[in-house]
């Protein structure tokens, strides 16, 4: 059996396409009911960026004539206030962000099945074992979420606190401190990046997981990360498209709504157009992200290494690993 090892992330990518090739109908009938969700959610935000732009293209405008002086000056008018009061702003967009954290575990629990073959018979009930299979893992995957995001909430909290002093030698080390802190919280993440799958696939939960992920990573280190860079940059890249194109229609679309009156219904179609292509990307590098964790996997267990907790000790060589691929 040929050695297993690590490919470029390009590679993987091509692998992601060949396994969500015949199954994007499973996947967007597992994700709709989400996407509908948090167009729902951000609508408020979009709504009041909306009033916004209509104001600004509605008002302030100066013109310049004679009058005479007894007339009576009537002061410029108020900007009327935001349709949607910040707190529920807030509020849809920590639901938004729950929401797109549920996706991932469907994204994972879709992929498992698609990996070991299982399938219900019927598109529906395929949903339907997703989505149950995701409600028994719900509670172990957001807190391993919570857990891996840890290291960079805290990171960001500490650089958000503003120091002013005087002296140049102690602004330079406040800035030290902050890159340092950025540099090692991004650290701390990779190291723990592939505990959510391991809950999902391979049945570590809490502690155990982030453990996990630290033995996949070990002695691999920079060469896993990279790829994981190379993924993350990509993904954000396809989004920061989608997001702009949203924004320039919105701008173009601010006079149209104007006379219309049609804001929601145009907003919440740009929402979903957008949030459709995000959670497509999203799915599909997760896809190449599984492939990688299975090679990682593999190579781990053909080097006799023992994870921490884990039912996954090496197998006797005369027994095929179920799963592995080349």
């Amino acid at each position: 059996m040929a050695k297993q090892r690590l490919k470029s992330s390009f590679i993987y990518l091509a692998n992601a396409v060949g396994d969500l090739r015949g199954n994007w109908l499973n996947l967007a009938a597992v994700l709709a009911p989400l996407i509908v969700l948090t167009a729902i959610c951000l609508l408020p935000e979009a709504l009041n960026l909306q009033h916004r732009l209509a104001s600004s293209l509605g008002g302030g405008a100066t013109t310049v004539g004679y009058y005479p002086a007894q007339e009576p000056y009537h002061p410029a008018a108020k900007p009327s206030p935001a349709p949607y009061p910040e707190w529920l702003i807030y509020t849809m967009r920590g639901a938004g962000l729950l929401i797109t954290v549920v996706a991932g575990l469907l994204v994972l629990v879709e992929m498992k099945r698609i990996h070991t073959g299982e399938r219900a018979p019927g598109l529906i009930a395929e949903t339907i074992n997703v989505y149950a299979s995701a409600a028994r893992l719900f509670l172990a995957y957001l807190w391993i979420t919570i857990l891996q995001f840890l290291a960079p909430a805290i990171a960001g909290a500490a650089i958000g606190f503003g120091i002013r002093t005087d002296y140049p030698v102690v602004s330079l080390l406040v800035s030290i401190l902050r890159v340092g802190l950025l540099v090692g919280a991004g650290i701390v993440y990779m190291w723990l990046y592939f505990a959510e799958y391991a809950l999902v696939f391979d049945g570590q939960r809490s502690f155990h997981s982030l453990l996990f992920s630290r033995d996949l990573m070990r002695k691999r280190f920079f060469t896993v990360a990279a790829r994981i860079t190379v993924f993350l940059a990509l993904w954000w890249g396809y989004n920061s498209w989608a997001a702009g194109a949203f924004v320039v229609a919105s701008v173009l679309l601010g006079p149209v709504v104007m006379v219309t009156g049609v804001v929601s219904t145009i907003v919440i179609a740009l929402n979903l157009a957008w949030l459709t292509i995000s959670f497509a990307t999203s799915a599909f590098f997760i896809a190449a992200e599984i492939r990688m964790y299975q090679d990682l996997t593999a190579i781990a267990r053909e080097s006799g290494f023992t994870f921490a907790n884990s039912p996954l000790a090496p197998e006797p060589v005369t027994v095929p690993l179920s799963g592995a691929r080349a």
